[in-house]
């Protein structure tokens, strides 16, 4: 006959063996649960001196809108809001209808896939086809609108109209309609 003590030390011999049993053998799947969060902190891709065109369909032939050159591309699409990075600086050309080039030089940038969203940062120059020039430190370009903006300081030189600076800059990739306003009030400068 077993007495109630002898069915307490079995109880808790099942319970010890079963928590030691847990205990070992979920010790490495914790390491592969570490790596999985790891893995998808990296890059799922990597390229380097990549060159992305965004047309736009006309008829049957597609107009050349973007041009984007990277000597560094990292590929995040493994996140739910994915985005391709690109740590070694950008060149951007925004190409009108007349095969006229405006160029955006940064030292980063990011393009979010579901927005088509460009930021761009670190020693933003435009340049136009007219040889003007504005400088920022970030801007933004909308792929799907075909517009250029930011919300930091912007110093404008110009050949061809007005130089100035202000705090929030506001174009279309012609440069033909831009906006530079300032903090205590608006400059308003048009081509």
């Amino acid at each position: 006959m077993r007495t109630r003590t002898s069915y307490f030390y079995l109880n808790t011999y099942i319970v010890t063996t079963f928590v030691v049993t847990m205990f070992f053998s979920c010790k490495n799947n914790f390491k592969e649960v570490q790596q999985i969060g790891v893995l998808q902190n990296q890059p799922i891709g990597e390229a380097k001196n990549i060159d992305l065109k965004y047309t736009e369909a006309e008829d049957t032939i597609g107009r050349l809108i973007a041009n984007l050159k990277s000597p560094k591309m990292l590929d995040f699409s493994n996140r739910e809001f994915n985005f391709q990075e690109f740590p070694e600086g950008v060149t951007l050309f925004l190409y009108d209808e007349k095969g006229q080039k405006n160029v955006v030089l940064a030292d980063y940038a990011i393009v979010y896939a579901k927005t088509d969203l460009i930021d761009l940062q670190g020693n933003v120059i435009l340049i136009t086809p007219q040889k003007d020039s504005l400088f920022a430190e970030q801007m933004y370009y909308d792929q799907k609108q075909e517009w250029l903006f930011s919300n930091l300081p912007v110093r404008l030189k110009s050949a061809t109209a007005n130089s100035g600076h202000g705090d929030i800059f506001d174009s279309d990739t012609k440069f033909q309609n831009y906006t530079i306003l300032e903090g205590r009030g608006d400059m308003i400068l048009k081509d």
